[in-house]
């Protein structure tokens, strides 16, 4: 064989095997680093940058800061700087993100210093950015994003995401019924592997926010999959943080269509049982297998250089549909 054609012969070889496999990863609440430990979020994010050439992208779940001030979110700002036109990454607003004042979490729905260290201009310039509900905030937004032959569309959802905005969800994902779909929002999971619901501590409806109505009023994990998660075929993956207690459940269910519907709670924060450090610098990888039909997680501190062995948090998927329909 030609060299030449030996060597354009191995590379579409190359090109195929990395079509049929990529890798996410989940950064979920950062707040403890960016309050107490800077030198954690800096040693995830020097991670990312040096395995950027392996990750196709970074979803955020919310609660980037603790107390909502300038020096927390400078924290946040420098150390996701690193991936910049690097890594694409999706961020999501906590509670711990928006309200009234330094110390007041989710009284109101005011997201001012998140949007003016994470501004709408930086985002829009990027090949993958889409849209956003509300002009020039990135409260709520998509990203439009491929790995090899797989197409997909990211939404992030404010925490509590209001009627109003579940209604635009809808829309979007209706326009874009031949991309995979992610939610990522901060407030969808409990850690008792069901969705949060009434009964359930730090649901939306307790705070600030919550006292809302009509149109504004906000939404829990069960209210976001019955109006927008079951309806839409696409959807495949919800990914969420927040809740305390052990940090992290996971949930299978079948939407409308028949399909199934992968949704996770990862959360490592202070306060979550166990946690060191804030969480110690563990992150989520999750590993999708186009070929084979197989989702892997993968729970890693890049801190530590360690994993978490536990079933909870390394377990895999078989059987995946990565079909945005049933055809």
């Amino acid at each position: 064989m030609d060299r030449k054609i030996y060597f354009i012969f191995l590379f579409s070889l190359i090109l195929a095997s990395c079509s049929q496999k990529a890798r996410i990863v989940l950064l979920p609440d950062t707040q403890t680093y960016a309050e107490k430990y800077p030198e954690i979020m800096e040693s995830q994010l020097n991670w990312v940058a040096s395995n950027a050439k392996n990750i196709n992208f970074v979803l955020q779940q919310g609660d980037l800061t603790q107390n909502n001030n300038d020096k927390e979110w400078q924290v946040v700002k420098d150390n996701f700087s690193k991936i910049d036109n690097k890594v694409p990454y999706v961020l999501a607003v906590g509670n711990h993100d928006m309200g009234s004042a330094v110390g007041k979490f989710a009284d109101v729905r005011n997201s001012t210093i998140f949007n003016t260290y994470f501004p709408f201009a930086d985002f829009a310039k990027q090949s993958y950015f889409g849209g956003t509900f509300e002009p020039q905030k990135l409260d709520n937004a998509y990203f439009l994003l491929n790995t090899g032959k797989v197409k997909w569309i990211a939404i992030t959802l404010e925490f509590g995401p209001r009627n109003e905005v579940l209604t635009w969800a809808n829309e979007i994902l209706a326009k874009h019924p031949d991309r995979l779909a992610i939610v990522n929002t901060h407030a969808y999971m409990y850690s008792d592997n069901t969705r949060i619901g009434e009964g359930d501590n730090w649901r939306p409806q307790a705070y600030g926010v919550g006292k809302d109505t009509g149109e504004k009023a906000v939404n829990d994990g069960e209210q976001i999959w019955e109006k927008l998660i079951r309806k839409n075929a696409n959807v495949r993956f919800v990914f969420s943080g927040h809740i305390l207690n052990g940090g992290v459940g996971t949930l299978t269910s079948t939407n409308d269509a028949g399909l199934p519907v992968y949704q996770m709670l990862a959360n490592y924060q202070e306060g979550v049982k166990g946690s060191v450090k804030g969480g110690n610098g563990f992150l989520r990888i999750i590993y999708l297998n186009f070929k084979k039909n197989t989702v892997n997680i993968k729970t890693y501190s890049p801190y530590l250089n360690e994993y978490k062995l536990e079933k909870e948090h390394n377990f895999d998927f078989e059987q995946v549909n990565f079909s945005s329909s049933k055809k």
